[in-house]
C-alpha cells in the first residue's frame, strides 16, 4: 500500500549551481514548434509566445541561466526528443536555453521504427529523452534504435533519459499480486536494462524507479533522480493525509487505502504520485470523490480526456535539465 505522508515537495532542485560555460550571447532562445500545455488543477494553459521574447512559467525559469545564458554552438551537449512525451523535452530545452535536436523518427507500413539524426553529433554529448511508458514496447524499442543511431554517427557519449522506466515492476520472479514466488519467470527488468546497454547507451538518468534494484540490473552508470517523503504512523483522525506511491496504475491499491483513511476519520486525503499510467478504471477511481488532490507529473503525458477537476501536474523538467547539466559538467546530482 502507498505510504503516509505530511504534504512536503515531490522534486525540487538545490541552491547549490555546478559550474557554467561562458557564453557571448546575451538571450536565451528556444524555438517552440507548438505551443506547450501546461496543466493547473487539470486545466490547460499555453504560455506567452510573441515576438523574440518567449515567457515560461515561474517553474521553469532558472535564475543561474538567466546570469550566464548558453548557445547551442557554445557547447558540445545535444538533446534529442523520442515520440513518447515530445512536450516534457522541450520543457527541458527550455530550461536548459537550449533547442533540441533535429531528428526524424517514422513507422513504415509493418511497423518497423526509422531513425535519422538531421545533425553532426560526432563528438558530442547526447542526451536521448524517451520515456518507456504505454504502449511500452513501441517507445522501448524507438529508444533503442536512437540510441543505436547515435552510436553509429560516432556520438562522444550517450545518456538515456528515461523519465519513466518500463517493465521496472518485473525486477523479480514474484508475482506482485499473490506475493509469492511462481516461478519460470522473466525478470524483464534486467532484460531492458541489458537492450539498453547493447544498444550502445553510456548512462541512464531515471526518475523515482519503482524499486532501488533496478539500478543495479544496468552495467552502465545509472543517476537516480526522485523526491524525499516524510512516513507517518500512527492515528490520522481529523488530520490531512498525504499518499504516496511511485506510480498509479488501475488506482485500486491507492483508492483502497484513501477509502481506508476516511473510514478511520482522517479530514482530508490526498495522493502524490510520480509517473500516472492511468489504465483504466484509474480516472473514474480517482475522481470519485476520495481525493482531495490528485497530484502526478509529467513523466508520463496525460491526455486532455483524462483531466479531472482534482487533478494537478507538476513539471520535472527543471529536475531532469539541472541533472542533465551536472551530469555533462561531471558535477555530483547527489543534492538534486
Amino acid at each position: 500500500m502507498a505510504a503516509l505522508a505530511f504534504s512536503v515537495s515531490l522534486f525540487s532542485t538545490n541552491k547549490v549551481r555546478c559550474r557554467r560555460l561562458p557564453c557571448r550571447n546575451a538571450v536565451v532562445t528556444c524555438n517552440l514548434g507548438e505551443p506547450l500545455k501546461y496543466m493547473y488543477n487539470g486545466k490547460p494553459s499555453v504560455p506567452i509566445i510573441g515576438g523574440e521574447q518567449v515567457t515560461f512559467p515561474s517553474f521553469l525559469v532558472s535564475n543561474q541561466h538567466e546570469a550566464d545564458p548558453f548557445k547551442k554552438n557554445d557547447t558540445r551537449l545535444r538533446i534529442f526528443s523520442g515520440t513518447a512525451n515530445p512536450a516534457l523535452s522541450q520543457e527541458i530545452a527550455c530550461y536548459m536555453g537550449l533547442e533540441l535536436g533535429k531528428i526524424k523518427i517514422k513507422r513504415f507500413a509493418d511497423g518497423e521504427i526509422y531513425v535519422q539524426l538531421q545533425e553532426s553529433v560526432r563528438g558530442c554529448d547526447v542526451y536521448l529523452v524517451q520515456p518507456t511508458s504505454p504502449p511500452a514496447n513501441e517507445n522501448l524499442m524507438e529508444l533503442l534504435v536512437m540510441i543505436d543511431a547515435c552510436r553509429r554517427a560516432s556520438a562522444k557519449n550517450i545518456t538515456a533519459v528515461i523519465p519513466y522506466f518500463g517493465y521496472a515492476r518485473a525486477d523479480r520472479k514474484v508475482s506482485w499480486y499473490y506475493h509469492i514466488t511462481q516461478g519460470r519467470e522473466s525478470i524483464a527488468a534486467k532484460l531492458v536494462a541489458n537492450l539498453i546497454t547493447e544498444a550502445g547507451a553510456g548512462r541512464v538518468l531515471a526518475c523515482d524507479l519503482h524499486s532501488g534494484q533496478s539500478m543495479g540490473y544496468f552495467d552502465i552508470p545509472v543517476d537516480h533522480v526522485h523526491g524525499q517523503v516524510m512516513n507517518l504512523i500512527g492515528d490520522v483522525r481529523g488530520k490531512v493525509a498525504v499518499m504516496v506511491d511511485d506510480m498509479i496504475d488501475t488506482a485500486g491499491t491507492i483508492s483502497k487505502g484513501a477509502a481506508l483513511l476516511h473510514q478511520e476519520g482522517a479530514r482530508e486525503v490526498y495522493a502524490c504520485t510520480t509517473h500516472a499510467v492511468f489504465s483504466p478504471p484509474a480516472i473514474e477511481r480517482l475522481s470519485s470523490g476520495l481525493f482531495q488532490e490528485v497530484i502526478i507529473t509529467n513523466t508520463i503525458p496525460v491526455a486532455e480526456k483524462n483531466y479531472f477537476p482534482q487533478l494537478t501536474v507538476l513539471s520535472v523538467a527543471n529536475l531532469l535539465g539541472e541533472t542533465i547539466w551536472r551530469v555533462h559538467d561531471d558535477c555530483s546530482v547527489r543534492w538534486l
